[in-house]
């Protein structure tokens, strides 16, 4: 196509100097048709816009389209973190599509035009600029899988950032209940040593139980108090609007990518957490990605912002009073998913429950703890059982095992290990199996039974011997070569007159 000086040059010398066609084809060097066009134009109007189109995509896209649509139409019923993104497009066509070779470059623009056409792609929606003030943060959870002690966990972390600054920390736990919440913010508060006087969150039924008319938010009651202990607004964004605290948002994506890949592997849950915080304050030592500061810098104007801490700690443990038991002596949690035990003499009894985030305390009416057990979290039936208080209580009623109810909740295994032992030991093994159960666990004890079985070993000694056998750490040793190295002994003879002999030789005499 000619520029627009090419073409007044071409009509100049026609219109003005009175030269033909093939006279200005000689002189620019240019086809006699193309002349011929720009002499008759008429209309110099500026071409309207066009979508931009990829002429290749379009040819070479257009034996997979088809596939491409429905995977994309499928989308929109997914979760929007659970949405095709053009590489996965790409990764899926390359192992799926048969004799596929086109290149990422042509699938990103296909898919990003045709995400345009389903309104899938929430990033072209406009958002309003949010102006940030010194010491504002914002809080949320995502979701993360760590290893704790070699057992894997499906967890939530909370992040709270600080948009001014963009500094963020995080802390990882086992779910997003009150207790999580509470005790991740408590932390960082604490590690940056003040509170910051304005907190967004979204609509979250950990804080949240109802929204009102006007904008009007029910709390709970112990965010509220944990809310005025510390002195600081929280704000709540509108119904469906995340974008208001865009940056919390960002953020826990960041946290995710840069702190938990791969999959975090640790023995203790809280020592990892403060590691994290360091970690933290030295990812701050970087450029902000807008201003010419480093985000350390600027967090320092952040925290002089912050409002000073509380002189008394608060009680960040929840309480749940009148928990009653059942005919076994266990109570449910969580809409009847998680079930405790307690003990066999606080069957059909009302307990105290005492909370925090990884543990679940029994109380009994004098605020005495009965049991502690790991607390459970996801939304599948579970179960923790301690056997200890059990099995204690039977060993001192072996008769009346097996009416108590206690003995149809026992594995099949040590039913039988049980009914194999005579009625008069049967007190001191369950004792011993309480002992062992103690020590190192319900399994331990249980393996226990199980080899006992294999012996037929029906004795509690031979019961303790085992399990001193499988956990006592008792190194099993090689057996010995004695060849050449034991004296070889003579023959004894077996009359008494050769023992007379030999002891008159050591000069004892038989009186």
């Amino acid at each position: 196509m000619l520029t627009m000086d090419q073409i007044h040059h071409i009509r100049q010398l026609y219109y003005e100097q009175g030269k033909n066609i093939s006279e200005i084809t000689r002189e620019t060097h240019l086809n006699w048709r193309t002349v011929q066009k720009y002499v008759d134009m008429t209309d110099f109007n500026s071409p309207a816009p066009k979508p931009e189109t990829n002429q290749e995509s379009c040819q070479k896209l257009n034996p997979y389209k088809l596939l491409i649509d429905s995977w994309l139409q499928e989308d929109r019923k997914a979760p929007r973190k659970q949405r095709h993104t053009a590489k996965r497009v790409y990764d899926r066509l390359k192992g799926e599509a048969e004799d596929f070779s086109c290149s990422y470059r042509l699938v990103a623009e296909y898919v990003r035009i045709k995400k345009k056409q389903l309104h899938l792609d929430n990033k072209d929606k406009g958002k309003l600029p949010l102006v940030h003030h010194p010491g504002e943060a914002q809080g949320d959870f995502g979701a993360a899988d760590f290893y704790e002690n070699g057992r894997r966990c499906s967890g939530k972390y909370f992040v709270l950032s600080f948009p001014y600054s963009n500094q963020g920390y995080h802390q990882l736990n086992y779910g997003e209940n009150m207790e999580c919440l509470l005790e991740a913010m408590d932390a960082i508060f604490r590690h940056i040593g003040g509170v910051p006087p304005e907190i967004w969150f979204d609509n979250t039924s950990t804080i949240v139980t109802k929204i009102i008319k006007g904008g009007i938010r029910d709390i709970t009651d112990r965010f509220a108090r944990f809310q005025e202990h510390y002195g600081f607004k929280a704000v709540f964004c509108n119904p469906d609007s995340g974008w208001e605290k865009g940056n919390v948002e960002g953020k826990v994506g960041y946290s995710r990518r840069n702190f938990l890949v791969p999959l975090p592997r640790f023995v203790s849950l809280a020592d990892y957490n403060k590691e994290q915080l360091r970690k933290a304050d030295a990812d701050g030592h970087r450029d902000h990605y807008r201003k010419d500061n480093r985000i350390d810098e600027l967090f320092g104007t952040d925290k002089r912002a912050l409002l000073p801490l509380p002189a008394v700690s608060f009680e960040l443990v929840g309480y749940l009073t009148g928990v009653h038991t059942n005919g076994w002596g266990r109570f449910s949690l969580n809409h009847g998913r998680h079930e405790y035990s307690v003990s066999p003499i606080h069957a059909n009894a009302v307990v105290t429950v005492k909370l925090t985030s990884g543990t679940i305390t029994v109380l009994d009416d004098h605020f005495h703890e009965i049991v502690t057990h790991r607390r459970l979290y996801g939304d599948e039936h579970q179960e923790s059982m301690d056997w200890v208080p059990y099995l204690s209580y039977v060993s001192r009623h072996p008769r009346s095992l097996k009416n108590t109810g206690i003995y149809s909740m026992m594995p099949d295994e040590m039913r039988q290990y049980l009914d194999s032992c005579a009625g008069a030991d049967r007190g001191r093994i369950l004792k011993i199996l309480s002992e062992l159960t103690g020590h190192t666990g319900f399994d331990s004890a249980l393996q226990t039974v199980n080899q006992a079985i294999l012996y037929q070993a029906t004795d509690a000694d031979s019961l303790q011997n085992l399990y001193r056998r499988l956990y006592a750490d008792v190194p099993e040793l090689p057996p010995m070569n004695m060849q050449g190295i034991a004296p070889q002994m003579e023959q004894m003879p077996t009359d008494l007159i050769s023992y007379d002999r030999f002891l008159l030789r050591g000069g004892v005499a038989d009186a």
